[in-house]
């Protein structure tokens, strides 16, 4: 893993200088402390940061083709890379390095934009064709490795500027950083922010399974810039799923497709360690994983300081069984609060969910360990619907059948008064449901949330979102949806929203990379998705029992207590925040002054929810929702004070926490680069 940065002059020739690619690339130390490595052209500046893994010895970018015109800078990993090393050199091209990223140009020659969907893997890529001036920016399928564009017009030109990190591009001093409210919207809708915009103005969040293509044209005229997909999530239509009806047959070959997917991810020049949290994803991961190394690997386990939420025990049985030795990170509210800004320092955009601080902790015991690389079980939830809410709309459908259909739209209402739903926030949370392509097991959660944006923004907010619609925003075309069953539909919502969203960023590549570590992911391997989407939706719930498929796999390799245990929600604790008043800039970030100077929300509405939350049932769905309120609107907050206007609380700003050198505005982007200049 490594972070990439670039910028292009769209309309003339005006050179990069050295001196911003290298603040940029600074800005993104953590994300490759090994290695730095910058290519100049006329127009164009890429740096890189590598953190290696993989070739160590010759694995150096900016990597290029034969006769250089053909350019490429890489983070990620290539999993299926010495296959389609072999097929390059049969077909004639000349690679000299033992590293992944060197197939990419040549790549490039033989499939031009075909030649993402081939690859299996987890990347952002940046590729520059000189002799056709056409730039290629372009994600993995799932988004597992972040990019981050903007066009901006300064110096007398016009310049598209992209990174792994939008601090890369904060630090050019080109970009002023200004709120988007639709990324701040999605925190209320989603607890994410999934795309296609950021948390910032003008910043865009390419999209999973989508690259960008700029073609510059003469000097002087304007460069066309298409986005396209190369790869789109999929499931039949409900009925002709993949029936299995030799249920053994079926686990024998989803066991074969998700060993090999974990055997590919163990591949690495440097030693591969794993999470293991106790339950069946993470701990099955770890036993294939022994199996293919003939060994356990190291592994990683967060110890909630907290009875109810501590998975340690169940993680200690895995660790017996495998006779593993387990690093344990303990992590309370005290951590929490001393490491709530760093962390939204790394995510760049507001956090909901303290248990993001929890991982960063684990993340930077494996980098301490002397680790760069580990496994965990992420998308397993996403594909087998494994989360709680799947278990409540299984339940609704059957009092659907029972009462013919009459039941379920009472029991949705109820439950939006009983959440205290104004009518403006039970149409919306229905017109989000008909963008969604109709009601799924995901949108039950997510109707925690909606309310908030009711509750707590201020009518300027409501005015400036009123249009906007959140789901259409992500998709704009949901007629295939209709057609799938309820579970794959949810499935989908879960693949375009949590998954990039929160799971791989803000519990991912961003917490991760801020400690030098890279996580790998076995489930989100192009065959388990390809697998899971064709079989029917009952091998993934099955009646009351989630993730179904996974545990029949889990049960010849592990515990039957572990196989079949009851899926638990990984958190942290929330009381540090508000109950116990344990961070003394929550006051500031809350008052009145403050909240209206941001402008987000309503002062008032802050003030009475704080006081009002506390006298409700803890196990209430309306403690909850107020709660998760109450925590995004803090989290908002912090955000503004942090990248924003640093004057809302005494607090630093990002700059001063990232250890960032403050730009310099009298930049000389007049200066010539020769055309042979490459660093």
């Amino acid at each position: 893993m490594c972070g990439i940065f670039g910028i292009i002059d769209l309309k003339g020739r005006r050179s990069v200088p050295l001196s911003v690619l290298k603040r940029s690339a600074d800005a993104m130390l953590h994300r490759g402390p090994d290695e730095d490595g910058y290519f100049q052209r006329p127009g164009v500046g890429f740096a890189s940061r590598r953190l290696s893994i993989v070739g160590l010895a010759d694995g150096q970018q900016p990597v290029f083709n034969e006769d250089k015109q053909i350019t490429a800078v890489f983070n990620g990993e290539i999993y299926d890379h010495d296959d389609w090393r072999r097929d390059l050199k049969s077909r004639g091209h000349v690679l000299t390095t033992h590293c992944d990223t060197e197939i990419l140009p040549h790549m490039w020659e033989e499939h031009a934009e075909d030649m993402f969907a081939k690859l299996n893997g987890q990347f952002a890529v940046a590729l520059f064709d000189e002799r056709k001036q056409k730039f290629i920016l372009a994600r993995d399928r799932f988004g597992i490795c972040p990019l981050f564009w903007t066009r901006t017009t300064r110096f007398g030109t016009d310049w598209l500027i992209f990174g792994s990190e939008i601090k890369t591009i904060l630090a050019t001093g080109m970009v002023e950083p200004k709120p988007d409210r639709r990324g701040i919207d999605a925190v209320f809708n989603f607890l994410a922010v999934p795309g296609p915009f950021s948390c910032f103005e003008g910043i865009n969040i390419l999209p999973p399974g989508k690259f960008l293509t700029i073609s510059r044209g003469r000097i002087g005229e304007d460069a066309t810039i298409d986005e396209r997909t190369y790869w789109e999530m999929d499931f039949p239509p409900q009925g002709k799923e993949t029936r299995g009806q030799n249920e053994k047959q079926l686990v024998n070959d989803f066991e074969r497709v998700l060993y090999d997917a974990v055997k590919r991810r163990l591949r690495a020049d440097v030693p591969v360690a794993s999470y293991l949290s106790g339950g069946v994803d993470s701990s099955t991961v770890v036993a294939m994983a022994k199996d293919i190394l003939g060994r356990a690997p190291a592994t990683f386990t967060v110890k909630i300081r907290d009875p109810k939420l501590d998975e340690t025990e169940q993680a200690a049985i895995i660790s017996k069984h495998l006779s593993a030795d387990p690093y344990i990170v303990p992590c309370g509210s005290d951590d929490i609060v001393a490491n709530y800004q760093k962390l939204l320092v790394a995510t760049e955009a507001p956090v909901t969910d303290t248990s993001c601080t929890a991982l960063m902790m684990l993340a930077g015991k494996v980098h301490e360990t002397g680790f760069k690389v580990a496994l965990t079980g992420e998308g397993s939830d996403e594909w087998l619907a494994g989360y709680p809410w799947y278990k409540f709309d299984r339940i609704n459908e059957w009092s659907g059948k029972i009462s013919a259909g009459l039941l379920p739209p009472i029991v949705q209402k109820s439950f939006y008064r009983w959440l205290g739903c104004s009518d403006e926030a039970i149409a919306y949370l229905e017109r989000c449901a008909k963008s969604a392509g109709g009601m799924h097991p995901f949108q039950r959660f997510y109707d925690l949330l909606g309310p908030s944006r009711f509750r707590f923004y201020s009518s300027s907010m409501l005015s400036s979102l009123a249009n906007h619609d959140p789901y259409a925003a992500i998709e704009p075309d949901v007629s295939r949806a209709k057609t799938w069953h309820p579970v794959n539909r949810a499935v989908y919502w879960a693949g375009k929203i949590h998954l990039p969203g929160q799971l791989l960023s803000l519990k991912g590549d961003r917490i991760a990379m801020s400690q030098s570590v890279e996580m790998r992911y076995p489930f989100l391997d192009n065959n388990v998705f390809d697998f899971l989407a064709g079989i029917d939706p009952k091998w993934k719930l099955k009646g009351l029992t989630e993730k179904y498929l996974l545990r029949r796999v889990a049960e010849k390799w592990l515990p039957e207590s572990i196989a079949w245990r009851p899926k638990g929600m990984f958190r942290a604790p929330l009381d540090g925040f508000f109950l116990q008043q344990r961070l003394p800039y929550v006051d500031e970030l809350l008052s009145d002054a403050s909240i209206k100077k941001a402008g987000y929300f309503d002062p008032k509405a802050v003030r009475e929810w704080r006081g009002k939350y506390q006298d409700l049932s803890p196990w209430g769905y309306q403690r909850q929702s107020g709660e998760l309120g109450l925590v995004a609107v803090l989290a908002t907050q912090l955000w503004h004070q942090t990248y924003i206007d640093p004057t809302l609380a005494n607090l630093p700003d990002w700059k001063t926490i990232a250890g960032v050198t403050p730009e310099r505005r009298d930049l000389d982007f007049a200066e010539r680069v020769p055309e042979s200049v490459a660093c």
